[in-house]
């Protein structure tokens, strides 16, 4: 009775997570910001961001290295202006306003720029804004008030005047007017027409990025939506549609890929419905026998006698042969039958078979023989019992669609590291177009199914799979109405697996 006294609201739980959902797609998927859109704005983007880093740099490498330019011109014109005023100091023993008037030819070079000249003491000698004082204040006799230094070292830059003694009777001092910088009208205006330039130019660039952006990311987008569009009709049952993409980039590898993938399916599925039909005829035709024979022993127009008691058990081991069949088939293509790799010879295990089949093949009318290239043993890691059963299946094949007094030849060969075992046979042959189907389950060619082969259906699709298995493959040569060759690659060393897997 403790086995149900579980918690009532334990029930829910169990249920909640045992349970699951699947959902469709939608016909008409959210629309997003479109790719070209979102590629012309990020070639903008780095545009801008270009640009900004440009001014960024210029701010402090080019604005540092003009700086220094400009301050270096000062300087050459003070130091120029301080040794004129020495050599005129030399020549009249005495430093006056009459002396450091020679300062008057530095003034010229720029209207921008204040030249000062001071004595050893302080006093200002000389001051060119003294030109444009008061004419009034001069003819009273008054003296007019020096320019004020700015108070920032950055702002003035100044030289010694110098007695040929080598003692210093002076300072000229220089300076750019109305301007914390030594920086000049002209000096100002290139600066800003610099950085307007650089302004300018991000602007042009940002909008050349989006022209160009808008055109590449259409050239990109365009077959990336031609793709979608055939996705789309191919979701909506149109198989045939095809991108036509191509191309050795990227888009043009994902346009071929996806081409191949949409024909494959279409294959595929064509495959499918010629495989619905192909199994229903496969069954309905024992079991309308079966029918018909059970049938007419219940109505009394056959005997219940031994004779149609075997015509129905013949037709139930046909259904149980195919079943069996289909079963092995898939349990090869699930990975479910295990491959037990043995060191094999094949020569002894083909020439074996050829034995075997040869009292068959008499009995059909058929000429069967073993042509053996090794001259001597030929080992390999194979599973004997599927590659025994791959070789069968072949040589059945070859049996069924090879007419009377026609010839059947299985030969092994060694090519390199592969053994290399070949069926080849003088029947009506495999039509060009019909090859790649040749593997497929229950296919037959429409030569095949004028006549009467009597097989599953199903044996190429296993030896297929057994060969797969193997790590090998199968070559198929055919001629409509000379014969068919087909031909089994198989490793001689098979890779051994680890242990521990």
């Amino acid at each position: 009775m403790t086995g149900h006294d579980a918690h009532p609201d334990e029930a829910p739980e169990r249920a909640s997570s045992s349970r699951s959902s699947w959902n469709t797609i939608k016909p008409r998927p959210k629309g997003g910001r479109p790719y070209a859109t979102s590629l012309s704005f990020a070639f903008a983007l780095t545009a801008v961001m270009t640009a900004l880093v440009l001014v960024a740099v210029l701010g402090v490498v080019w604005e540092g290295q003009f700086m220094a330019y400009t301050r270096s011109n000062m300087q050459a014109i003070a130091d120029s202006t301080a040794a004129s005023i020495s050599e005129a100091y030399a020549r009249e023993g005495e430093l006056d306003e009459d002396v450091a008037a020679v300062a008057e030819s530095a003034s010229s070079v720029s209207p921008d720029i204040v030249v000062q000249v001071t004595a050893a003491d302080g006093t200002v000698l000389y001051d060119d804004t003294w030109a444009s004082a008061d004419s009034t204040g001069s003819a009273r006799g008054e003296k007019p008030v020096p320019s004020q230094v700015p108070t920032s070292h950055e702002a003035v830059v100044s030289a010694s005047i110098t007695a040929p003694d080598g003692e210093v009777v002076g300072t000229v001092r220089l300076w750019a007017f109305g301007s914390d910088a030594l920086l000049t009208k002209t000096d100002s205006a290139f600066r800003s027409n610099s950085y307007g330039a650089i302004a300018t130019a991000a602007a042009i660039a940002a909008v050349l990025a989006c022209v160009i952006g808008y055109f590449v990311s259409r050239s990109i987008a365009r077959p990336i939506q031609r793709i979608t569009s055939t996705a789309k009709q191919i979701r909506n049952g149109d198989l045939t549609a095809r991108s036509g993409v191509t191309g050795s980039d990227e888009i043009g590898q994902l346009g071929e890929t996806f081409d191949d993938m949409a024909s494959t399916i279409e294959r595929d599925l064509k495959l499918e419905h010629r495989l619905t039909g192909d199994v229903a005829h496969e069954l309905r035709t024992p079991l309308m026998a079966l029918q018909a024979t059970i049938e007419a022993m219940q109505d009394g127009v056959l005997p219940a006698d031994d004779e149609h008691f075997e015509t129905i058990a013949g037709e139930v081991r046909r259904l149980s042969r195919l079943i069996d069949a289909m079963l092995r088939l898939s349990r090869l293509e699930n990975g479910t039958t295990e491959v037990k790799a043995e060191r094999t010879d094949m020569v002894y295990l083909v020439r074996s078979l050829v034995s075997a089949q040869h009292q068959l093949f008499h009995e059909r009318g058929l000429h069967l023989r073993f042509v053996d290239e090794t001259h001597g043993e030929l080992y390999a890691d194979v599973d004997p019992d599927l590659i025994r059963e791959a070789v069968v299946n072949l040589m059945s094949n070859a049996m069924r669609y090879t007419n009377a007094d026609g010839w059947v030849k299985v030969s092994l060969r060694q090519d390199r590291s592969d053994v290399l075992v070949s069926v080849q046979d003088t029947g009506i042959g495999i039509a060009k177009e019909d090859i790649p189907q040749t593997f497929s389950r229950f296919w037959r060619s429409d030569v095949s199914r004028e006549r009467v082969s009597g097989g599953l259906g199903v044996g190429l699709a296993i030896t297929k799979e057994i060969v797969d298995r193997h790590n090998g493959t199968i070559l198929v040569e055919s001629e409509l109405g000379k014969g068919t060759t087909f031909t089994l690659r198989i490793p001689l060393r098979r890779p051994r697996k680890p242990r521990d897997e």
